[in-house]
This record gives structure tokens, sequence and C-alpha cells, in this order.
């Protein structure tokens, strides 16, 4: 077994601790994903971040210490799971958008019935299906002793040339803006890592 990575690890500029996590391990409720595509959120500075305008209660995680998660419920059906980054105050986060499972094949079958192996954890909503994380586990820790989750440095070294680098998926708005927020990064190669989507624009109906 690889070593946990500490909280220093964390407490780090969100787009460093971004870059650093692909090819790291990430284990939850008896699986393992090697993470393979991520996306960093810079809370204040970065329109694209939930925690743009503020605390608010649900963005409360992202404001806490490094190394947590931060677990939020999307689309009315789909939970997604971040780690928050930096020094407490400022939240930033990265998603974890993508992976492999590595271990715990069985149970990972189990919560994705029916998908193939590749699609198990490709999109934030299926990998965070896949390790079993859902509301009760906002604010979990994956540092410490104690620590419900974990996450560890890669078994092989990632080679910089393998990593990409581009748009946000499915992000409005002026987070959008791929060139000034190219904050998605992905392992070239990977099957899988998820298909690029830009955001759709909704036009709200005539009251």
């Amino acid at each position: 077994m690889s070593p946990t990575l500490p909280t220093p690890f964390f407490a780090r500029d969100v787009l460093v601790v971004a870059r650093d996590l692909l090819g790291c391990r990430v284990t939850h409720g008896g699986v393992t994903v090697r993470l393979t595509e991520v996306e960093a959120y810079g809370g204040a500075t970065d329109p694209g971040s939930h925690a743009f305008r503020g605390r608010s209660p649900r963005t409360e995680v992202m404001f806490g210490k490094p190394g947590r998660l931060y677990v939020y419920f999307t689309y009315g059906m789909h939970f997604c799971a971040n780690v928050v980054t930096g020094h407490e105050g400022m939240a930033s986060a990265v998603l974890l958008r993508a992976g492999e499972v590595v271990a715990g094949h069985d149970l990972a079958a189990e919560r994705r019935p029916g998908v193939r192996p590749r699609d198990q954890a490709r999109g934030p909503a299926r990998l965070a299906t896949t390790l079993g994380l859902g509301r009760p586990h906002n604010g979990l820790s994956l540092v410490g002793a104690r620590a419900a989750g974990r996450v560890e440095r890669p078994e092989t070294p990632v080679d910089p040339a393998t990593v990409r680098t581009g748009p946000r998926v499915g992000v409005s708005g002026a987070g959008g803006d791929g060139d000034a927020f190219p904050w998605r990064f992905w392992l070239d190669g990977e099957p899988t890592v998820s298909a690029y989507r830009a955001a759709v624009t909704r036009n709200r109906r005539p009251a």
C-alpha cells in the first residue's frame, strides 16, 4: 500500500493539487478508484465555483479544513464528490470527475449494475456512486488515522507528457471560458475519461 496523502498535500493551490491528484487512488466504501480526470474550482475568484458568492449552508464545508470531502446533490438525482484544498476560509476544491476501478470490483458492479467496467466511474456522478458516496459523507475527512476514506499516491508516477488540460465540462457563464479557466485535467489515452460537453444555455419560458 502506498502512503496515504497527508493534510499538507491538500493545503496547496487548487491547480497544483488537481494536477497532482491524477493517478492517485481514492478508497471509500470498499472500492478503490484510480483518478484519470479532475476539475479545479477556485472559490471566490472563480465564477464557476459554488462558493463564488460566499458562504452558504451548502458550501460551508468548502471553507473548512483541506482534505475533506465536499459532496453535493445535482440535477435532483446525483451526488458529486470534491476534495477541499488550500487553507481554511479559501473555499477551493477539486471535483473528482472520472477514474478506473482498481479494487473492490464486485462492490462496484453491485452499485453500477449492467455497466461496463470502463464506465463504472466515468463521470463525477458515476464515480461518487461507485465509491458509495452520498449526502452523509459531506465533510468526511480523507486524512488522519480515523479517516473513513483515503487518497494514496500513484503506484507508478504519472508521466507529465500524458497530462492534458482544457475547459471544464458543462460550466456556463464566465467560469466556462476555457481560455481563462482551462482547469480540467485528465490523462491522455485513458478510456475512463468522460466526454467533454460544453454548457447548454437554457432560455427561460415567459411568465
